[in-house]
């Protein structure tokens, strides 16, 4: 794998930082000394730096104080939260409240019985919550599992937050351990049940991110449709081999 380029690496040490909430809004990043006398850089390399972080929103320049981390305004997926869950414990950034819509065990629609290869009609449990922060909503996020889970994990019927969300609660009661994903992006009408917490009218088009997660036994564990708040940009990023 090629090694990342030295103001690459080092904002991601920064960025890491910021998730870890070792540094919070409003404090200074490292400043271009700094990062020059720690990482052994240039000039220009220490520059480049705090223009990622800047361009990622992860900072901002607030004139008369410097470069300091921003909230961060871009959409936390399911699988941000799952990576957050693991790296610090909480699926929540600094700022973020999270409120349960409902919880309960219904019959599994058609689209989600193909994705959790169940057949239809067959219990599952929905979990419905919306991530809010002070911008408004994040977004709306409908979780679908397995009926059989809610015998080892009876909370997840309960219409309260889960201190370990859905995938640290399955693991610790199941052992199954959520390894592999799919994401799939795409504009959707807000449904009727939807458009009121997203203070949208109904049918209005909205970017929704859909996730699948499977266990380590190849077996699926969770189908997840989140729709977004407006105005809130998706984006993604990977190590590439």
């Amino acid at each position: 794998m090629e090694a990342l380029a030295p103001y690459r690496r080092i904002a991601e040490k920064i960025k890491q930082r910021i998730t870890r909430g070792d540094l919070r809004p409003g404090d200074q990043i490292p400043s271009v000394r700094e990062i020059m006398r720690t990482e052994g850089v240039s000039t220009a390399t220490a520059t480049r730096v705090a223009a990622v972080l800047r361009a990622e929103g992860f900072a901002e320049t607030v004139p008369g104080i410097g470069t300091v981390v921003a909230q961060p305004r871009n959409l936390t997926t399911g699988p941000d939260r799952l990576q957050m869950l693991r790296a610090t414990g909480d699926g929540l950034r600094p700022g973020e409240r999270t409120e349960i819509i409902g919880a309960s065990l219904v019959p599994a629609p058609r689209h989600v019985a193909d994705a959790l290869d169940l057949d239809e009609g067959a219990d599952v449990v929905r979990r419905q919550r919306a991530y809010y922060d002070d911008l408004g909503v994040v977004a709306l996020s409908t979780s679908w599992l397995p009926g059989q889970l809610a015998s080892a994990a009876p909370e997840l019927l309960e219409a309260a937050p889960l201190p370990k969300m859905t995938f640290g609660l399955v693991e610790e009661r199941t052992g199954r351990r959520a390894v592999k994903r799919r994401d799939v992006v795409a504009i959707k009408p807000v449904p009727e049940d939807a458009a009121a917490l997203l203070d949208l009218a109904a049918g209005t088009p909205a970017l929704t991110m859909t996730n699948y997660y499977w266990d380590q036994h190849g077996n699926a564990t969770e189908y997840a449709e989140d729709y977004l708040g407006h105005d809130r940009p998706l984006f993604a990023e990977y190590d590439l081999d």
